[in-house]
């Protein structure tokens, strides 16, 4: 049997280290199971979008020869923005695919429309402002900059983005993706980029979460009646 001095040394381990995992693992229980509660799609907000928004058909488009472009073309995307053809060329340069003119970004008017393709009709926009960065804890981290901000007149305070220099829509954020977000950060302990899994600080505690388990089960070997009988027999 382990003497009483290691025996009080591990139970003073394991306590001290309940402590100070204690609210680490809490946020761990809270957060899987808010993961496992919900509607991933609806995270994501997909019950805000048009689900199939109707692709304009265009006709007597310009080839990449007649565009105001010099640049050898790599990649060409044919997209629509305010019922126009633009091409979006090198994942750089916008041109629209009838008259061949460079455009230098969207208006405010052209990313409303652009909103409207994808968000329900039935939902208003309060407000659109242009962002020109975002801070590394921001909603829209991670994506192209700058962007438009739409805002709509929802309980769930829904806020959609689109980008500014090719027009595309880029996502949506609500109240529900904002505790997602929240939750995420705390359960991976990346509180930089939230992704990931490879942090110090996670490796750290999830190291001292399996002591503190095996020291429970080490606890309970020494002190358990059972299995001073067991060893008495034999």
């Amino acid at each position: 049997m382990v003497n009483s001095k290691t025996a009080k040394w591990i139970r003073k381990a394991h306590r001290y280290l309940g402590i100070f995992l204690g609210i680490q693992f809490l946020m761990w229980t809270i957060s899987g199971m808010y993961f496992s509660w919900t509607d991933i799609d609806e995270i994501h907000g997909d019950q805000f979008k048009n689900q199939k928004p109707k692709q304009t058909a265009f006709s007597d488009l310009l080839g990449t020869g007649q565009l105001n472009s010099k640049q050898p073309i790599q990649t060409l995307e044919l997209l629509e923005i305010a019922k126009e053809p633009y091409y979006w060329i090198n994942e750089a340069k916008l041109y629209n695919a009838k008259t061949g003119e460079e455009k230098d970004g969207i208006t405010k008017e052209e990313a409303r429309e652009v909103a409207q393709r994808y968000i329900l009709p039935e939902l208003k926009i309060a407000a659109i402002k242009r962002i020109e960065e975002v801070g590394d804890h921001h909603e829209y981290r991670g994506r192209p900059l700058p962007a438009y901000e739409i805002s709509y007149e929802t309980p769930q305070n829904l806020k959609a983005y689109v980008a500014v220099e090719n027009g595309a829509f880029q996502t949506v954020r609500h109240r529900d993706w904002r505790w997602f977000d929240f939750l995420w950060m705390t359960h991976t302990m990346d509180y930089d980029t939230r992704d990931n899994f490879n942090t110090l600080l996670l490796r750290s505690f999830s190291l001292l979460g399996l002591i503190t388990v095996l020291s429970g089960f080490v606890l309970w070997y020494i002190s358990s009646p059972s299995i001073r009988k067991i060893k008495k027999q034999i």
